[in-house]
């Protein structure tokens, strides 16, 4: 389990690779962990450490970069590329080595601007290793994005308008990538190293130690009874795995193997319950305490506190997973709909006897958050996990259980790594030629002042770079050119990033691409588009959402109690009613008609606007809505007898 926001495929071959390939990521993962962890606390060694940051980062970078190529394979059958791997990971531990041991003469001599001719071929090389890690680990498309940006100042004075920057020569332009501070080891870099470390090897144990299991038995025991339980237990699953993985796709393979089938086996379609699984999975990169690497890098970007950002979405992710529940019980109301067979469920008392060492280790994490720095507060909870787990159990992961998870955990941090390295030369190019400021001032001409515009155009630019890019290249690229000129409007900083993040998320479960919608499919075996449209459908609701709370910030928790509280309050009813309009079934009512269905849609959408004479106006709506339906049911009652 990673806190990334696709899963590792290293993770995913570690086990396959040959002996001692295997050996050698294992000893590079267990080198970059330890000088990780004396790093982090300050550990005074041999004169050595901690190191100068930049230093940090280049060996992290040496470390992690060669472990993506040994863990990674260029091609899917490894004996075809094996030496080709070999050599590129021996490159990346040169090129990082050679950097680290000259990191002060980088600092001190200005080697970003003018640097010796061996540290302008490094920094070539290790430009091209970012690249292909890139084409590795993010995909063709991804690629094409970060080497078009990674070349861009090289003819950015040929470019029009507001595209234009100054021009740097090939040497200077590799020289910034590699030994600038705002490219390769930019901000998304330093937030790995310095931070979400931590964050990945309590996720990694966790799973290890039978966390999936213990969440998945607990959603059964909440949930599982209720009318359209299979359905619930998904949402609740997804919700409980996904705020301490924060992957969408490795939420929908480890929930939705479990969840998908028992929602088929109690009458849900296999498309219906796929698109649950894609839609519960999605929400997880949104959902505290834990949600993902990119909640990490925005509080780097609003040079602001984790704790901050975590507060801030906590109401947003739970209106979120109650629209969905509230969907699937409508659903669940309309077709009728119940429990299912859930033979040998274990009573709650049970599970919580034995799970109780994981929801102790997660409720110290969130109190470790809030009062050690979230660098170490991960690594306190993850010690504290293990000694719980050795009191409940006796014992803990043998060797070679220990090896495998050591392996994981470095092919997820060199997915980071790998990734990052990549989207850091877009942010780079940005920074360099100071395209992403004039962007952003030209966005709020274009937009005239008008929020609404500017949102919808964020919107969509938001959804679209999101079907080609991960969650977190996304959300990178458009926190430099984007953000600043939401935030010039008067809309609340952090808002807005959260904003960006929730639109580039639901990429996933929106055709075309719906990487979520599609991975479910798989494994319910329905057609993927169908699967994909009906995610669309169920989380119709969803698209609307980050419109709420950018415009309210009492719903980021930002305001008095008095002002909090109703906003909550009014957002939970504005989603109930736009949850019924969309599934046609009102509670208290029953099945409503069509014209029922629009105008109460009308009316929730009136209810969550951000103004009190759009709250009453809708308000009247709804009430208008409920008596026409009691009236046509009181006409329906005359004539029954009659007939």
């Amino acid at each position: 389990m990673s806190v990334t926001d696709i899963p590792s495929p290293a993770a995913g071959t570690a086990g396959r690779l040959p002996g001692f390939i295997s050996g050698m990521l294992a000893a590079v993962g267990l080198t970059g962990l330890v000088v990780i962890l004396l790093q982090t606390f300050n550990i005074h060694l041999f004169g050595l450490f901690p190191l100068l940051a930049t230093r940090y980062y280049y060996v992290l970078i040496g470390l992690f970069l060669t472990a993506a190529f040994l863990a990674g394979p260029g091609r899917p059958h490894r004996t075809a590329t094996m030496w080709l791997d070999l050599a590129l990971a021996a490159m990346a531990l040169i090129c990082g080595g050679f950097l680290a041991w000259n990191a002060e003469a980088i600092i001190t001599e200005g080697w970003a601007v003018v640097a010796p001719l061996p540290a302008s071929i490094v920094s070539g090389a290790l430009v091209l290793l970012s690249l292909e890690a890139v084409r590795r680990f993010g995909g063709p498309l991804l690629l094409v994005i970060c080497a078009v940006f990674a070349v861009y100042p090289l003819f950015a004075d040929m470019m029009p308008g507001f595209l234009w920057g100054p021009s740097l020569s090939l040497v200077e332009t590799a020289a910034e990538h590699a030994m600038g501070t705002e490219s390769i080891i930019g901000i998304p870099l330093r937030v790995v190293a310095d931070t979400l470390v931590g964050f990945i090897i309590f996720g990694c144990i966790l799973s290890g130690l039978g966390g999936g299991r213990f969440f998945m038995d607990l959603s059964l025991a909440l949930m599982g009874r209720s009318r359209g339980g299979p359905a619930k237990v998904s949402v609740i699953s997804s919700a409980l795995f996904g705020s301490l993985s924060g992957s969408v796709i490795s939420n929908v393979l480890t929930t939705g193997r479990l969840t998908i089938p028992t929602m088929m086996r109690a009458g849900y379609a296999p498309h219906y319950a796929a698109a649950v699984e894609a839609c519960a999975s999605t929400g997880g990169t949104l959902m505290p305490p834990v949600m993902g690497a990119v909640a990490f890098i925005m509080a780097s970007f609003l040079d602001t506190a984790y704790t901050t950002i975590m507060l801030a979405a906590l109401v947003p992710s739970v209106l979120y997973y109650m629209i969905l529940l509230f969907q699937v019980d409508l659903h669940a109301a309309r077709h009728g709909l119940q429990a299912g067979s859930l033979d040998g469920l274990r009573p709650l008392g049970g599970i919580l006897a034995d799970g109780w060492p994981h929801i102790l280790s997660l409720a110290a994490l969130v109190v470790l958050l809030f009062t050690v720095s979230p660098a170490r507060a991960a690594y306190y909870a993850t010690a504290l996990m293990l000694v719980l787990a050795f009191i409940r159990h006796r014992r803990l992961p043998g060797l070679a259980r220990a090896l495998a998870l050591l392996r994981e955990l470095t092919g997820n941090i060199a997915y980071l790594v790998a990734t990052l390295c990549g989207i850091g030369l877009v942010v780079g190019s940005l920074a360099i030629t100071g395209v992403g400021s004039a962007f952003s001032r030209e966005l709020i001409l274009y937009g005239d002042g008008n929020v609404v515009l500017l949102l919808i155009l964020g919107a969509a630019t938001s959804f679209v770079l999101g079907m080609g890019m991960t969650v977190s290249a996304c959300y990178i690229f458009l926190a430099t050119v984007l953000a600043p000129a939401l935030v010039e409007l008067g809309l609340p900083p952090v808002g807005v990033h959260l904003f960006i993040l929730y639109w580039g998320m639901l990429s996933y479960i929106t055709p075309p691409v719906a990487l979520a919608s599609i991975t479910a499919a798989q494994i319910s075996g329905a057609q993927a588009l169908k699967t994909g449209v009906m995610s669309m459908k169920l989380g119709a609701v969803l698209f609307i959402l980050p419109f709420m709370f950018v415009l309210e910030p009492a719903l980021l928790l930002d305001g008095p109690p008095s002002a909090v509280l109703p906003s909550i309050a009014t957002a939970a009813a504005a989603i109930i009613v736009l949850a019924s309009a969309l599934e046609g079934y009102a509670y208290g009512l029953g099945r409503i008609s069509g014209p029922e269905r629009m105008a109460g849609f009308v009316a929730g959408l009136l209810i969550m606007t951000p103004d009190r004479m759009s709250e009453l106006a809708g308000l009247g709506l709804l009430a208008l809505v409920l008596l026409m339906h009691l009236a046509a049911r009181r006409r329906r009652s005359r004539r029954r007898p009659a007939a």
